[in-house]
């Protein structure tokens, strides 16, 4: 039986709270860095977290919000409120933004070494699984540290491919390992061109990778403590997460 502890994990900016879940037993177990979404760590993030660590994985989730402190409570009863909701993204927008590839590439580095220097975790590459702004992020720390991610698993992730020079899908020649793709339907944060687009820079550059459109999902289809939670997409996620990390990890 999986259990969930809160961890802190040494970056150059300070600590970054986490949740650790891992099985049972001793190990060394294969390690899977999990990125959130914008709404952060809560029990819904701890509850996927034990679902992949009862398939015999060690769970790394920290707060990709950890330089303005400890993640805070975020009431998502707001969302039903257009005024709270508009609240609600006024404070998270900012921290989303702040995130930049630089940055993300030095915490993604620290969660690494993290993970490495734990007795429980087996030698080599991790997997990395991200929601939301967190699939883009884990998009970015992949291509940063292609030796040591393997697989990428990105579910419902959006901006993946903007105008800017950084945009993330022009980094995908750096990456080595496997990468698979569900995208939300009818998403405006990832529409169907910029599903070609970056479906093409994906082909052009050789990357092995399988890219999906979950029929009648919307963005944010897993997580079961919002309004846009889809059982039946989120039971696809799961099937084709354990899919690759059994054959990438194991």
């Amino acid at each position: 039986m999986a259990g969930t502890t809160t961890v802190e994990v040494p970056t150059s900016d300070g600590a970054a709270d986490a949740y650790l879940a891992r099985p049972d037993g001793d190990g060394p177990f294969p390690a899977v860095l999990f990125f959130m979404d914008a709404f952060g760590l809560r029990p819904r993030l701890a509850e996927m977290a034990e679902r992949i660590a009862a398939q015999g994985y060690l769970v790394l989730v920290p707060n990709l919000f950890h330089r303005t402190g400890p993640m805070p409570r975020v009431d998502l009863a707001d969302l039903a409120d257009p005024q709270r909701r508009g609240e609600l993204f006024g404070r998270i927008v900012p921290l989303i933004n702040a995130l930049t590839p630089e940055l993300v590439a030095r915490d993604a580095g620290a969660y690494l070494d993290f993970l490495a220097a734990r007795d429980d975790v087996a030698d080599g590459p991790v997997a990395i699984v991200g929601y939301c702004m967190g699939g883009t992020n884990a998009l970015r720390a992949i291509e940063a540290h292609p030796d040591r991610i393997a697989a990428l698993a990105s579910f419902h992730a959006g901006r993946v491919v903007t105008d800017a020079p950084d945009s993330p899908h022009r980094g995908v020649g750096a990456v080595t390992g496997e990468l698979y793709f569900a995208h939300a339907d009818r998403d405006d944060s990832m529409t169907a061109d910029q599903i070609a687009t970056l479906e093409g820079a994906l082909d052009a550059a050789g990357v092995t990778y399988r890219s999906e459109v979950y029929a009648g999902a919307p963005h944010g289809f897993t997580m079961a403590d919002t309004a846009m939670y889809d059982e039946g997409a989120t039971e696809r996620h799961w099937a084709a997460l354990f899919d690759l990390l059994e054959r990438t990890l194991r």
